[in-house]
């Protein structure tokens, strides 16, 4: 076995090894909601982001900043309101007078997007122009201010939250924007015994403390063992099959697709599945990507790149169901 092989076992076994001590370690703060952690660390583990979408009081903010803890990453959260310029989050150039030469000079101050895990709180609002700076750092790993270019520290994550409740006064996120999260994950309430753990724990007098399980390094060597997960033609074929199938106004679109849809998956989505399932199958203690784990991704993955038309929102027809379909089909015509 050549010493890269052994390498990247150790790493797996530490990612899985980890993957516990995470789960134990956020479950101190944050009770139950075990698919979004996992859904989270997915995304980390991918070098991707994700919007959670959930009503507000179901921890989302404090399941991320528990999360920074746990990785003993820098965190930052920043607030979006209507009058939140760009440079409230890039950062700006002011001028200072060097206390030397007495020469005047423009000093960059970087904002707080200069963070390892950046929470956007309610990022739908915000004006389209703060939402274009985000989107730079975001797709680019980098802010540009006064012409130059600033890098974002290493690792880098965008954690959105969105309330689905209250749209006015809101600028929804323009389809680029959405497309560059891997995931949308649902943040749904707690069950009955749920609840009254957290009534109880959210009442008490106790301190809690969350120990850091991997650091800034450790994330970097696990995105790249991520990413040499080996993967079947098979499984290629079948994450192809979902994306082509949901395409309308395309020859290879499903049937109930050119019924329901207005706007399908593009190439990046395709991408996705395969990277997450790779991130999926490691967390599941498989060392290959097999059809279930494309099955469990799939739904975060497309729930906000498909568009429902105004004849799939009359019938009561939501995304999830048109994914179940698309995946059924695709396993089917993958089989044959």
């Amino acid at each position: 076995m050549s010493a890269t092989v052994e390498n990247d076992v150790e790493m797996i076994e530490k990612l899985r090894a980890a993957h516990q001590k995470l789960k134990k370690e956020i479950g101190k703060i944050i009770v139950g909601q075990e698919k979004v952690v996992d859904e989270l660390l997915m995304a980390i583990f991918c070098r991707s982001h994700a919007l959670l979408m959930g009503v507000p009081g179901l921890a989302k903010t404090l399941m991320v900043s528990t999360l920074a803890q746990a990785l003993d990453l820098k965190f930052k959260r920043i607030q979006f309101t209507p009058d939140l310029m760009p440079s409230d989050i890039t950062g700006s150039e002011v001028i200072q007078d060097d206390p030397v030469t007495r020469e005047r000079m423009f000093k960059f101050l970087p904002g707080p997007i200069f963070a390892n895990i950046v929470l956007a709180d309610e990022i739908n609002r915000t004006p389209p122009k703060t939402q274009a700076a985000l989107l730079e750092a975001m797709q680019e790993r980098k802010a540009s201010i006064g012409g130059i270019d600033h890098a974002m520290p290493s690792p880098f994550f965008v954690l959105a939250t969105q309330n689905p409740i209250e749209q006015e006064g809101t600028y929804p996120l323009p389809e680029a924007q959405l497309d560059r999260f891997l995931f949308l994950i649902k943040v749904d309430y707690p069950t009955d015994a749920e609840e009254e753990q957290i009534m109880r724990m959210g009442t008490s007098d106790t301190k809690v403390t969350v120990n850091p399980v991997l650091n800034g390094e450790d994330i970097i060597g696990l995105q790249h063992i991520v990413r040499r997960v080996p993967v079947s033609d098979k499984v290629f074929h079948f994450a192809k099959r979902i994306t082509r199938l949901s395409r309308p106004g395309t020859p290879e679109a499903a049937e109930f697709v050119q019924k329901w849809l207005t706007w399908g998956a593009g190439p990046r989505a395709s991408m996705n599945l395969i990277l997450a399932a790779k991130a999926h199958a490691l967390l599941r203690g498989a060392n290959h990507v097999a059809g279930d784990d494309i099955v469990a991704v799939a739904t975060p993955i497309l729930r906000h790149r498909l568009i429902l038309n105004f004849a799939a929102q009359s019938e009561g027809i939501t995304i999830d169901e048109v994914i179940r379909q698309l995946v059924k089909q695709a396993a089917k015509m993958v089989a044959a």
